[in-house]
């Protein structure tokens, strides 16, 4: 492999991993047929259960990653996606 930028042949390839923590949210079939009641139920006549879950439920995320190569010119420095 050669670098674009200073065309040595010294290049280093290697994999990387992206990492992003995405929020899990309901679907908008769910809240066009049960959200749209389910929540403000849920607020008035269930306050405190409702607090005491949100407190202590755990948070709906979920971890996407991404592999992707990269090179890495010894000489220059220069870095470019393969």
């Amino acid at each position: 492999m050669i670098c674009p930028k200073c065309k040595s042949q010294n290049v280093n390839v290697q994999v990387v991993t992206e990492t992003q923590l995405k929020n899990k949210h309901h679907g908008i079939v769910w809240w066009l047929l049960v959200g749209w009641y389910w929540v403000p139920i849920k607020w008035l006549f269930l306050t405190v259960p409702a607090l005491i879950v949100k407190i202590f439920a755990p948070k709906k995320q979920k971890l996407k990653q991404k592999h992707i190569s990269k090179c890495v010119c010894q000489n220059c420095g220069y870095m470019w996606d393969a």
